[in-house]
């Protein structure tokens, strides 16, 4: 179905993002709601390291490759950084050990531990709270209203 114009998200595109977390984030409302969740429980940097990642696995520079990689690591990774994320030590020291010459693939087994963390506890969380049925609602009364202004 065609979005209108006039609106951002449908109601059944809303409904679709109970299916999977992939879902939610493929879908750039759904993305920005859930950042606003995680944030409102101070685990925002999960989702930043998530969309960090999947930037830099896009990088087509060797050069690029490098200063992103550092980015990431000095934001994420190491131990005290400001965003850091929740992984275990041997995640983070093989990538401590290895990000001075860093590939697409030195942050995958991070990620994928940041993604399983929150398709496992957050994402069921966030379905279940005040701000996704809010989301929802809103979601539903804007399809019902979107074409009274042409009547």
């Amino acid at each position: 179905l065609p979005v209108c114009c006039f609106h951002r998200s449908s109601s059944k595109e809303t409904m679709a993002w109970m299916e999977s977390v992939d879902t939610l984030l493929a879908n750039k409302d759904g993305l920005d709601a859930f950042r606003a969740y995680l944030k409102s429980e101070f685990s925002e940097e999960n989702i930043e390291f998530w969309l960090a990642c999947e930037d830099f696995k896009k990088t087509k520079s060797a050069a690029k490759i490098v200063s992103k990689a550092q980015k990431i690591y000095s934001e994420f990774i190491q131990a005290d950084a400001p965003k850091e994320i929740n992984i275990d030590f041997s995640t983070r020291d093989h990538i401590t050990q290895t990000i001075s010459e860093p590939t697409l693939q030195c942050f995958d087994d991070a990620q994928r531990l940041i993604y399983s963390l929150m398709a496992k506890d957050s994402f069921p969380r966030f379905l279940k709270s005040e701000a996704y049925k809010e989301l929802a609602k809103k979601q539903e009364n804007g399809n019902q209203k979107r074409w009274l202004p042409f009547l």
